[in-house]
């Protein structure tokens, strides 16, 4: 097969689709690989780094997409790029359609066949190309909420950790998947009150038991959750549902009662947001306020870091894309963990979660996908 790989193009975003690494990996099963000149520029990958692995550099974007048979990306297509997708060719990367019915509309109408991370599952019932940028955004979240934190930022003018004498900021966790186990990892370890509401007993329960009383946990019921969030210092709505757009947990009306100068940091915002007051940002502008209360909803925060995201989610998507690369449309008819990524196919919406959200019929993708 022959794999493209354009360089990103979503604002201040840096990482690449395939490092040279795993462009070595994909030669080495037969492949041809097409490679944007400069995509990896933002890793510190120079076309040389890629021409040593086996790829071929190609001047634009447009000649990736038309000489392609697969597509691997990080961020979903721009409008730019879905002129440039057709029938037969297959997209891998990010897609989180359920918050963007410009998209969907778009790759529906090139008849592509899109495989989006952010769905394909694994033996446990996780989503193990999600989770290592959910470990970063989880990570980041408090970096970009203790910086919001400051006064000059619009913030409160809180120190995450106190100093002795003063107590620390309070930080408030929605959600204790991924995302929010690392955001909390990160503000307990800079010495906040740290605080994680979820709705699984069983995983309050593990991450009572990976902090050991360092972080409080509380099962969310609308009172629990209303009183962790007026008297945080700092928010991070870290709530997933898979493939669908996220709820909104936090409304307008709430935000009143919040401490001015309080900080949101909404990791859920790819997915369309669990603020009701969210809309995406990106790292040029990363912030705004409304009520009083400081919004960070940059909508790739991994982006701000592209050397560490982008060589940890080719570690995860790389076996994956091999299976795609060697076996075709076999791969996803014959994997169900494939299945669950198939997000669109030939005009056809084939992930439920997708299609309730948008109003499309879903398709189950074992009817769709007819291989000989």
């Amino acid at each position: 097969m022959r794999v493209g790989c354009p360089k990103e193009i979503k604002n201040h975003e840096y990482r690449v689709g395939l490092t040279p690494g795993s462009v070595r990996e994909y030669v080495a099963h037969g492949h041809e690989v097409i490679v944007e000149t400069k995509a990896g520029a933002g890793i510190g990958a120079d076309d040389d780094s890629y021409r040593a692995a086996g790829a071929r550099i190609v001047p634009t974007a447009r000649e990736v997409f038309e000489k392609a048979d697969m597509i691997v990306k990080v961020k979903e297509p721009q409008p730019s790029e879905w002129a440039h997708l057709r029938e037969g060719q297959i997209l891998y990367t990010y897609l989180h359609l359920a918050p963007d019915p410009e998209q969907t509309q778009g790759l529906l109408k090139s008849g592509v066949t899109a495989v989006a991370y952010e769905t394909v599952t694994d033996e446990r019932g996780g989503l193990p190309l999600l989770a290592p940028m959910s470990e970063v955004a989880g990570r980041l979240a408090i970096q970009a909420g203790a910086t919001s934190l400051q006064k000059a930022n619009g913030g409160r003018g809180i120190l995450l950790g106190g100093v002795p004498g003063v107590l620390p900021a309070k930080v408030a966790i929605i959600g204790g998947g991924v995302v929010g186990l690392h955001a909390a990892k990160m503000a307990a370890g800079l010495g906040a009150d740290v605080s994680i509401l979820d709705r699984s007993l069983p995983r309050l329960r593990q991450l009572d038991d990976i902090f050991n009383g360092r972080v409080h946990t509380r099962y969310s019921t609308i009172d629990a959750l209303e009183e962790e969030v007026f008297s945080a210092d700092m928010v991070i709505g870290a709530v997933l549902i898979p493939g669908a757009a996220a709820p909104k947990l936090v409304t307008r009306e709430m935000l009143s009662a919040m401490k001015k100068g309080a900080v949101i940091v909404d990791v859920a915002i790819d997915q369309g947001g669990c603020f009701e007051t969210s809309h995406a940002t990106t790292h040029s502008e990363p912030t705004y306020e409304v009520e009083g209360i400081v919004h960070y909803c940059v909508a790739n925060m991994p982006g701000a870091v592209p050397i560490t995201s982008a060589h940890a989610l080719n570690n995860a998507t790389l076996q994956y894309g091999l299976q795609l690369a060697d076996r075709g449309l076999k791969a996803i008819a014959e994997d169900r963990h494939l299945r669950a990524g198939l997000n669109v196919h030939r005009g056809r919406v084939t992930n439920a979660a997708v299609a309730e959200a948008l109003g499309y019929d879903a398709h189950a993708p074992e009817a769709v996908l007819h291989v000989a």
